[in-house]
This record gives C-alpha cells, structure tokens and sequence, in this order.
C-alpha cells in the first residue's frame, strides 16, 4: 500500500475549479517528480494535500483520511511541506528557525542539529546568523533542513532549485537522495527537467490541472511528444 494515494483530487480557489480529479501516488522510500509548465495545478496539488486550499476527493495517508484535517494536523501525520516561497522566519537566527521545525523532543527522531550541519556545513558556519540576510541557497537550505527536523515519513518540496546557481541545485539533488537513503518519500515539484530525471523514481506531467503523463525517467526521456506538448516552454 502507498503512503500517499490521492484519489479523484478537486481544489478550488473560489469559483476557480484548478485541480480537476488529480490521482497520485507516492510508496515508501520513493522519490517521484511532479513535472509541468507554470499554471498546470502542481503548487495547487502540494497545497491541497496539505489542507491549505478548499477541496474534494480523497488524499489518504498510510490508509488514514487526511483530507478536511487542518494543515498543522496534517504535519503532525508525519508529511512535511516545503513550499516554494520558503517561508523562513527573517528575524529568527539559523538556529532558531531549525528549533521551531522539531514536533517534540522524541527521543526517536531521526535527525538533529548535528544531522543538518553535517549536510550542510554553511548553515553551521552562519547558525547565529539571522535568516533573512541569507542568500537564496542558504535560505533553501534551511527551509528543508527545517522541515526535517520534524521527522516527516514524506517531504512535499515545492520547486527547491529556483533561483539557485548549478552548484546548490545539485547540492538539493544529493539532499533529496540522502532523505530517501534513509527511507524518507519525497514528492518533488520541479520545472527542471534534468534534476527530476536524474533523482526520481517515476514522473507524473501535470497538464490543466490533471494528470496527463506517468511513467518513469527513462519513460519520459523516450518520449518527445508529451515533453514537447505539456513541458517545454
């Protein structure tokens, strides 16, 4: 069983109908990219897993109902959200941004401060360093290493090579396949093709507020007419 099936998935902003019956699917220890040109439904998918838009349909969580839960309810399952805006807290120093990412002091989670300074050692360097003086890469950083403080089973990432130079973004790709070396599920929303190719286990092509493609990297790359149709700008 998956940990996450979204099923006949409708969102709303207003009378605005954005996602039109989106069903998906992320299994334990899976990376799966979530592709599409700006405007196809994808943020609004992340989000109405999360509770955050007004929607319909199913979204269950290892076999449990999610959809109606309250955002911070929905965390508390074990999914984490790293949206695309970043959402740092700007007068809060590195470290006390990661503080406000752990749920409880479980002696069972799997990572700490030691575990996010150890992968990515500028955050150690700047940890007393207030947030919004950080360049783009290093609020990025910290924005996913805050997530994982609250020892999520799925990370939801919301295009985290934006704006970042080819070093970082490759940087994030090593990231993401730590996180799934550990057994952690990654739903990764990204318009750039080569990161989501290189790291993922399947790829859905989000047209329209559907699914209009899934299959896996190799599928995707054998396949010019869906990427000239739904991808390429």
């Amino acid at each position: 069983m998956p940990l996450l099936e979204v099923k006949n998935l409708h969102a709303f902003y207003g009378k605005s109908h954005v996602l039109h019956g989106v069903d998906l699917s992320v299994g334990e220890g899976e990376i799966v990219a979530l592709l599409g040109r700006n405007g196809s439904g994808r943020s609004t998918t992340a989000k109405a897993i999360m509770g955050m838009v007004e929607c319909h349909g199913s979204v269950q969580w290892k076999g449990r109902e999610a959809l109606g839960r309250k955002a911070y309810e929905i965390a508390h399952m074990g999914i984490g959200y790293v949206p695309e805006n970043r959402d740092i807290f700007p007068k809060l120093t590195v470290h006390q941004n990661l503080l406000l990412g752990q749920k409880g002091k479980g002696k069972g989670a799997r990572w700490g401060f030691d575990d996010m300074y150890s992968m990515f050692p500028r955050l150690l360097e700047r940890q007393h360093t207030e947030a919004g003086v950080l360049s783009g890469g290093e609020q990025q950083m910290l924005t996913l290493c805050r997530t994982l403080m609250g020892d999520p089973d799925l990370i939801i990432i919301d295009e985290p090579t934006e704006g970042l130079a080819p070093k970082i973004v490759e940087q994030v790709g090593q990231y993401l396949q730590t996180l799934k070396a550990k057994g952690i599920s990654v739903l990764l929303i990204e318009q750039k093709l080569t990161i989501a190719m290189a790291i993922s286990d399947r790829t859905l092509v989000m047209g329209h507020g559907s699914i209009v493609y899934q299959g896996t990297p190799q599928d995707l790359r054998g396949n010019a007419a869906i990427r000239k149709e739904w991808l390429e700008v």
